[in-house]
């Protein structure tokens, strides 16, 4: 399956209201554990409680949010257990991806993903961290795009906007940007090589990677408090 750009399917109202509240909350308007507004948020997007609602549902399915009886909606909050039980199953789903991808990836895809793969290294040379995440992003779509498994897509697509929530840049820790481009590359060579053992190997270690980079993070942040 040749890597292509996405095509996207018309929004009901309640999905585009769904779009909205993620966009809300990964840019932190909506913070971990905030109170969902309604009548605020109604006002705000000019909608009524009805698609909002029907909106809440879909997050709260998706784990976004969490609804409490008699309280109303939260935007729900990522923990260090949280990260520590989905990165190892996000690694196992996208590691098949790189293994499925290798299988099937073909000469024009390999051009294309060199083209991604500079890029990254461009960014990674300029220190454009916000940049060096997007074309991160992009990689990863296209692993997913080839492997062409509407199962581990899904799965994955849903683990990463429980991820998201979690507002941590794993760039961050010092030499990390450094030892994520090569985690890349060396997933790179296994395409290029079509390496399936390889290609799932090394997207495996560099998810998990991500997560010890947070967890190295997540302990220097409260020393960084102390005066």
């Amino acid at each position: 399956m040749a890597i292509s750009s996405p095509t996207t399917a018309p929004l009901s109202l309640h999905e585009d209201v769904a779009v909205r509240l993620r966009e809300l909350i990964y840019s932190g308007e909506l913070p971990p554990g905030a109170f969902v507004d309604e009548p605020a948020l109604c006002e705000r997007l000019a909608i009524s409680r009805t698609p909002l609602r029907e909106a809440l549902k879909v997050l709260t399915a998706e784990g976004l949010m969490r609804h409490e009886p008699r309280r109303g909606c939260f935007v729900n909050q990522v923990t260090e257990r949280d990260l520590d039980e989905i990165f190892p199953v996000i690694a196992l789903l996208e590691g098949r991806c790189a293994f499925e991808a290798a299988s099937r990836v073909n000469d024009a895809d390999l051009r294309v993903l060199d083209g991604m793969h500079q890029r990254l290294r461009d960014c990674a040379a300029a220190g454009q961290i916000a940049a060096y995440y997007e074309a991160n992003h992009v990689i990863h779509e296209a692993i997913i795009q080839l492997a062409d498994n509407r199962w581990l897509a899904q799965v994955i697509a849903d683990l990463r906007k429980i991820l998201r929530l979690s507002r941590q840049q794993s760039l961050q820790v010092p030499g990390r940007l450094e030892q994520s481009l090569s985690e890349h590359m060396a997933v790179f060579a296994a395409l290029q090589a079509r390496d399936n053992s390889g290609a799932e190997a090394a997207m495996r270690t560099h998810l998990l990677r991500q997560r010890e980079a947070l967890r190295e993070l997540s302990r220097q942040q409260p020393r960084s408090l102390m005066p």
